[in-house]
């Protein structure tokens, strides 16, 4: 039986989620993709510059893991670069750190964190109790990543 799937906490989704090379027929370019935990990494290493234990803690994954994932974006990055191919981000196994929902019965509007959603606990409205909620997260970044196939393909 497979190990179940832990979801990695991402502060932000990419605003853009392609980028190719200039000068080669968008036809003929091959992809590279990117995981959005992978970008997420890469983010919180190099462009934030924290050390390899805090980029784990944010993550909500252990150390040695954060590694892996932080390895296997930098090396699809350097495969894009060097060989020209156009880089995707998209998919993972993934949580938004923050989502915000909606009571259907009052209106109330609330954020759950990134503990509360990957525990699954059911979510039921602060203020009147009612489990008649739903997710106002923006349409693009909200949800978990899904797999399908050999491509993880985000929840968006």
């Amino acid at each position: 039986m497979p190990r179940p799937v832990k979801y990695r906490c991402v502060e932000s989704i990419p605003r853009v989620d392609l980028f190719r090379p200039v000068g080669v027929p968008a036809g003929s370019m091959e992809e590279v993709v990117l995981s959005v935990e992978e970008a997420e990494a890469i983010r919180l290493k190099d462009l934030e510059g924290l050390g390899q234990e805090e980029g784990a803690q944010r993550m909500h994954i252990s150390r040695p893991t954060f590694q892996r994932v932080l390895e296997s974006g930098r090396r699809k990055m350097a495969e894009a670069l060097t060989l020209g191919k156009a880089i995707r981000v998209e998919g993972g196994n993934f949580e938004m750190a923050r989502r915000r929902f909606k009571c259907d019965e009052d209106g109330q509007e609330w954020d759950v964190p990134f503990e509360v959603m990957v525990a699954g606990d059911p979510l039921a409205c602060p203020q009147c109790s009612s489990l008649r909620v739903h997710s106002i997260s923006p349409p693009g970044p909200g949800g978990r990543g899904r797999r399908r196939g050999r491509r993880r393909m985000g929840g968006w």
